[in-house]
């Protein structure tokens, strides 16, 4: 049971953006023992630009002027650097376990098999859109409106997008059990307002989605693919228009709404949920929670009024779309063609060997995981990282103490909070069981629909059963990092923790400005707008005075504003509501790191090095962790969908409120980052 489009962490992820930089050799002394560099991307750098006028652009301006994206990829940065390097790591797992003679049901056969399965497309084009017909047999069978509910579920299962998704996740206000939540779903573009936006760019999106729907039935030899398009436009706007505002699912409080199962139908009165509930495999649940209430409510009347050819008609086209990328070559490009050039302005489609290795960390991640731990992964990165980790944690306590806008009894509350925190560095203690998995290297199809069944059962087992605590919700070579509020959890895996956020043989200051502020970026979703409304147990509960809360929501809506006032692109502005989660890790995250950097010189200075200061040091590993460049059109997808700022506000938002980038940079009054200091943000 994925959780599709509304995944909890997504709203605490570090959202790190998918680059590569050589750092500096580290120097040798004359007695031939190594001292640590300053890890400071010199090359990367414009001296040119006065820090206080943009800061990114000093800090990554020279990188930026003469780097081209990359032809397969829309953005391009420190982020995807790390990235490229984990996927070269895992092909050469992969690699091992394809050359191998492994025995069936081996995990060296199923990471084997399951990339030789992608990478053969040959039986892929003789198959051609054959593995669709059980499905499409299923869709052609509905007959009532009880088994357009029973379709949806099983959708559900096997990871077809449909309006209505079920998940199971921690219960928000009893985090010591699993409960199902039902979400919002069943649109083809990426979110509400690409059906409802009137500018020229929304439009030309939405004649183009028309476009490609008819293109693609026609590559599947589906009939009728014009009128099909008209038809399932129409659905999915009435959809769309009925979905939650993505500002608003932002708010878990009011999205936490539980109801007792038989009371289901007093939410759906015309939907079937005793066939739903059967078919998902939770019809023993006594409570489900509603995140999406209105939109449930609202969607009942839009089953009931849409015919069953219309229904069977977008049926056919959810379960295209979600394959399309299993089929042929020709209806992958043509899946291509839209959602990445059209939508996000990439020339290319990657290479088919980073595809492969994508497959197999979606569907054999931990397996994989294993092995890039103990190759890629050394004690010594780990043990480093604990430390700063002890170090944030310790800063963020003193800085509650001192805090002059909050009250002792949250403070109290707050410290208690921090207390629990419990970080997870590398990789879980215990790894997933993908033994009843079946991977075929002749049935790709099937092995993804095998995958996304055995994941739906996996979620399935644990109701009922105790919290599993060493679950982690990424694998060790991703290069991200979340917060978890339920678990009151902090996790950084393996891959991230490479240069330029993690240098070994950097000097601490530029590790605290790129990895420091990682870890107090993950710490400080704890205590954003939606991680402050759960407590250290992980339990959604408020404890906050109400003065301590209208305090906290003057400074947010003030760092709202700030963001607001971003323009990304002629007339396009950064959503200030939608990212300030994101945006308030970014600011608490480098403003702890730096007091934590301070804390760990136990009252000495930070060594001068390379013609900058220890503190500015921290502020330049902050800069060179977010270098990147975006085409035009994925910014634009980004700033719609996506509750991360771009990368370069992520940077110039942030050190432009904290009076060390002042002192540390000479920024003055008439520099363009310059803020009164009345109207600077500090929130913790």
């Amino acid at each position: 049971m994925k959780k599709h489009t509304f995944n909890l962490l997504s709203l605490f992820l570090l959202g790190v953006i998918l680059f590569s930089c050589d750092s500096n050799k580290k120097e040798n002394t004359l007695a031939g023992e190594t001292v640590l560099k300053s890890g400071i991307l010199i090359e990367n750098m414009d001296t040119r630009v006065i820090a206080g006028n943009d800061f990114n652009a000093y800090v990554n301006g020279g990188w930026m002027s003469k780097t081209e994206i990359p032809e397969d990829k829309g953005s391009y940065g420190a982020g995807y650097m790390v990235h490229e390097q984990s996927e070269k790591d895992v092909k050469a797992i992969i690699e091992e376990s394809a050359a191998g003679d492994f025995e069936k049901g081996s995990p060296e056969q199923k990471v084997g098999d399951l990339y030789q399965s992608f990478m053969d497309t040959l039986t892929r084009h003789e198959l051609g859109i054959a593995p669709l017909q059980s499905d499409l047999k299923k869709i052609e069978d509905i007959s009532n409106y009880d088994d357009v509910a029973t379709y949806f579920a099983y959708a559900n299962k096997v990871g077809y997008t449909v309006p209505l998704q079920a998940f199971v996740y921690q219960d928000f206000k009893d985090p010591t059990k699993y409960t199902v939540y039902l979400y919002q779903g069943g649109l083809g573009l990426p979110e509400r307002e690409y059906y409802l936006a009137k500018d020229a760019r929304s439009k030309e999106i939405r004649k183009k989605y028309l476009e490609h729907i008819e293109t693609m039935f026609s590559l599947a030899e589906m009939k009728n693919g014009k009128e099909a398009a008209k038809t399932i436009m129409a659905l999915e706007t009435r959809i769309a228009e009925k979905h939650m505002k993505k500002e608003d699912t932002r708010d878990l409080v009011k999205m936490y709404n539980m109801f007792e199962a038989e009371k289901l139908p007093e939410v759906m009165p015309d939907f079937n949920w005793n066939s739903y509930l059967t078919e998902v495999g939770i019809k023993d649940e006594k409570q489900i929670g509603i995140l999406t209430l209105e939109y449930t409510k609202a969607l009942n009347s839009i089953i009931t009024s849409t015919d069953l050819k219309t229904w069977k008609t977008y049926l056919k086209w959810s379960l295209l779309n979600s394959t399309s990328s299993r089929l042929t070559q020709k209806l992958d490009k043509q899946n291509f063609e839209f959602y990445t050039k059209e939508l996000r302005g990439v020339p290319e489609q990657r290479p088919m060997w980073t595809r492969g290795v994508a497959v197999v960390n979606d569907g054999l991640g931990e397996v994989v995981g294993q092995v890039y731990v103990k190759k890629h992964f050394p004690p010594a990165a780990k043990e480093r990282m604990e430390t700063m980790v002890a170090n944030l944690i310790k800063a963020y306590d003193i800085s509650i103490k001192e805090l002059d806008w909050m009250g002792e009894e949250t403070k109290a509350e707050a410290l208690d909070k921090l207390s629990k925190f419990n970080p997870k560095i590398g990789y879980p203690n215990k790894w997933k069981d993908y033994s009843s998995l079946t991977i075929d290297s002749k049935d790709y199809f099937g092995n993804r629909k095998r995958s996304s069944l055995s994941s739906h059962q996996r979620e399935l087992d644990k109701l009922g059963k105790p919290i599993d605590k060493d679950e982690w919700q990424m694998t060790p070579q991703t290069v991200n990092a979340y917060y978890n509020p339920v678990m009151n959890e902090i996790v950084f895996p393996a891959a991230i923790l490479q240069a330029p956020f993690f240098d070994m043989d950097a000097e601490d200051a530029v590790n605290y400005g790129s990895i420091g502020a990682v870890i107090g970026h993950e710490i400080g979703h704890g205590f954003d707008d939606t991680g402050s409304t759960f407590d250290g147990d992980g339990a959604m509960r408020n404890w906050w005075q109400d003065s301590d809360t209208e305090e906290f929501k003057k400074r947010t809506t003030a760092l709202v504003e700030q963001y607001n006032k971003f323009e990304v692109l002629d007339s396009l502005y950064v959503n200030g509501e939608f990212t300030l989660g994101e945006n308030i890790g970014d600011l608490g995250g480098l403003s702890i790191a730096l007091k934590a950097y301070k804390l760990s010189l136990d009252g000495k200075e930070g060594p001068e090095m390379d013609g900058f200061t220890a503190t500015q040091r921290v502020f330049l590993g902050y800069g060179q962790s977010w270098l990147n460049k975006m085409r035009d059109e994925a910014v634009r997808v980004q700033v719609q969908t996506d509750p991360h700022s771009p990368a370069e506000f992520r940077v110039n938002g942030v050190v432009r409120n904290m009076p060390e980038f002042y002192e540390a940079f000479n920024v003055k009054a008439g520099d363009s980052l310059y803020i009164t200091p009345e109207n600077r943000v500090k929130i913790w």
